[in-house]
């Protein structure tokens, strides 16, 4: 599915549209993905419900992506624009397509993290999640990189 963007931009749900090497050269150098290795890339972007923004060009300038079982819960990760194209609204307009993307009507739980966009995702609703209810286990993306 398509839908038109500010300044002639695109997004695209279509996942072999998706240049997984942008997204791989974003990502490995992200605070949240600093080392992850393509072929993680690549199964993380095939496991979930991808938006990529394009230029008339068609290249990928920014992206999203909602790990779901489309039914009752989602987690919103790897949101970026590349620095190149930041000031358009891109992310915006990212972030809220996918919210609004048919496949996650009804979805009653989103969750994500972020280091330093609180603001923006509370422009869309998300609340800090309250202590002593969410759990996490957090393993080491050294290690795992490592392994074969």
């Amino acid at each position: 599915m398509r839908w038109p963007g500010p300044d002639g931009f695109e997004a695209d749900d279509d996942a072999a549209r998706i240049d997984v090497d942008v997204v791989h050269g974003f990502l490995s150098t992200s605070y949240w993905a600093s080392g992850v290795p393509r072929d993680v890339v690549a199964r993380s972007i095939a496991g979930s419900l991808n938006l990529g923004v394009y230029d008339a060009s068609g290249a990928l300038v920014a992206f999203a992506r909602m790990v779901t079982d489309q039914a009752t819960f989602a987690w919103l990760a790897d949101v970026f624009v590349l620095e190149s194209h930041r000031g358009h609204g891109l992310g915006r307009f990212v972030v809220s397509t996918l919210l609004d993307h048919p496949e996650l009507k009804g979805v009653r739980r989103i969750l994500l993290a972020t280091a330093d966009a609180h603001e923006l995702y509370r422009s869309y609703g998300f609340t800090e999640t309250e202590p002593g209810r969410i759990m996490s286990i957090r393993r080491d993306p050294a290690e795992l990189y490592t392994q074969s």
